[in-house]
């Protein structure tokens, strides 16, 4: 008898202490979906222990990191089709408003991920940039509440202007409603003195809590609330408390800091060349590109800050036990490899972001998981977990059974530019030129995307040509 008091209270204590503690069910989740633009898997959770990001770190603790997902898409247009329609689209980032010009055609078209959870009851609100234009309207200053980018898809679309006058001002804003006109008249990276709301995701921020507050108080009725954070979008501008944490902080060389010879996806990095830099160029003034690297840093804690205010609040209504809660890079972003600084490009530095879900009833909390996954993933696994029938007509496939085993087998990753496209297995990356020419990587080597290798692989050339071709028809 004492024998088995004994055993039930090791078990008992097994389950109050073990990470893979199950909660007791409450009903419908609800999704809180954060989207955060430019971040590349640079921070502390991802193994960038140089970097502050205590607030994603402590979600990272509390779900399943994937240390290998891959965006379909190196712009932030396509890359938000595919996250938000669970199917391959457009390379544009003009995608979304086609898809929302053929449904005003009267063409018929797949539900987007919102409008299928509207459809099965839940309350929908997007605050920021969750698709591609911040608040989801096109027009001049994209404030036209005709011209929709994602129809039927929101019961509120939100984006607060503040000082800043329009969504335009406040997608390149810098500190007190400074505007991006001519990029040539900004500066490229900027701390200022002051709050957090003196730059736009302050205000962001600031309406995703009150909307959180009056979701979380309708307990009758699920909601799916996406929050869009910008930074660290260029220009990368901070409040200088962030810039002033890196100070004495060293950061690790770049890594393949040179232009790749041969054809490549390799591009001059205009989006950033195009700001005020003073007349120095990155790629040649090591100094420069040091505190370049620095200011971007300081917009990852910036949004990292946003992301705490968020979960804080989520905890404070009580919905937090109920929500499963999914922060997603929408790309990465180079710093310097291979002598890019930008996206755009199908190198793994442009196509790798963070990933994080966390869901009530998880078993294993604070694991990591190298499988290979894609944007294109989240739509299935969000009914999945929430209990919702998953539509036939996604692309994607659940991660349910990764995030129950995260040590168990992804699958290839498929990217895309309007001149080529990429897929990456665990082994390899193989790009397809529009007109025929392949590039081969072996991630195995220690050259990994810096030595072209298809001349000396043409059999494992066709296999991959049959395995991409076989996941885009």
């Amino acid at each position: 008898m004492k024998k088995n008091i004994f055993f039930g209270v090791l078990f008992v204590c097994a389950l109050l202490f073990t990470k893979c503690a199950a909660p007791t069910d409450e009903g419908k989740p609800n999704v809180l979906l954060i989207c955060i633009d430019d971040l590349r898997p640079e921070l502390n959770s991802f193994g960038a222990s140089y970097i502050f990001s205590p607030n994603i770190d402590r979600l990272a603790e509390n779900g399943v990191s994937f240390l290998q997902h891959f965006v379909n898409a190196p712009s932030c247009g396509p890359s938000r089709y595919t996250l938000l329609t669970g199917q391959y689209g457009p390379a544009n980032n003009n995608a979304l408003f086609l898809r929302a010009s053929k449904i005003k055609q009267g063409v018929r078209i797949d539900p987007s991920m919102p409008e299928w959870f509207r459809m099965h009851g839940y309350t929908t609100v997007s605050v920021g940039k969750v698709s591609h234009y911040p608040g989801g309207r096109g027009g001049d200053d994209w404030n036209d509440s005709m011209i929709i980018e994602i129809p039927q898809a929101w019961d509120k679309h939100l984006m607060p202007v503040a000082e800043w006058k329009h969504p335009r001002g406040m997608m390149h804003g810098l500190a007190n409603g400074e505007i991006r006109n001519n990029p040539g008249d900004m500066d490229v990276f900027q701390s200022v003195e002051g709050g957090d709301n003196i730059y736009p995701d302050g205000a962001i921020t600031n309406e995703a809590l009150k909307q959180l507050k009056v979701l979380a108080e309708n307990e009758d009725k699920p909601f799916f609330l996406a929050v869009g954070i910008i930074k660290p979008h260029l220009p990368f501008g901070a409040p200088k408390v962030y810039w002033d944490m890196y100070d004495g902080v060293r950061f690790p060389e770049i890594k393949y800091p040179q232009k790749p010879e041969g054809k490549t996806t390799w591009h001059n990095s205009a989006e950033f060349m195009n700001y005020n830099r003073w007349g120095k160029d990155p790629n040649s003034d090591a100094a420069f590109a040091d505190r370049v690297r620095r200011h971007y840093a300081a917009c990852v804690t910036y949004a990292d800050a946003q992301v705490g205010e968020i979960l804080a609040e989520l905890k404070r209504t009580g919905a937090y036990k109920n929500t499963v809660v999914v922060l997603w890079g929408d790309h990465g972003w180079h710093l310097g490899e291979h002598a890019i600084w930008g996206k755009h490009s199908l190198f793994e530095e442009s196509l790798l972001s963070p990933m994080i879900i966390h869901y009530p009833r998880m078993k294993c909390k604070g694991t990591k998981t190298n499988a290979i996954v894609e944007s294109l993933d989240i739509f299935p696994t969000l009914c999945d977990l929430v209990g919702l029938e998953v539509p036939k007509f996604v692309q994607g496939v659940s991660l349910k059974k990764i995030l129950e085993k995260p040590d168990v087998t992804g699958h290839p990753a498929i990217a895309y530019k309007n001149n080529a496209w990429t897929l990456r297995t665990t082994t390899h990356r193989i790009t397809i030129h529009k007109d025929g020419f392949v590039e081969l990587y072996d991630h195995m080597s220690a050259e990994k995307e810096t030595q072209n290798v298809a001349k000396q692989h043409a059999d494992l050339v066709e296999e991959l040509k049959s395995v991409l071709n076989a996941k885009i028809q």
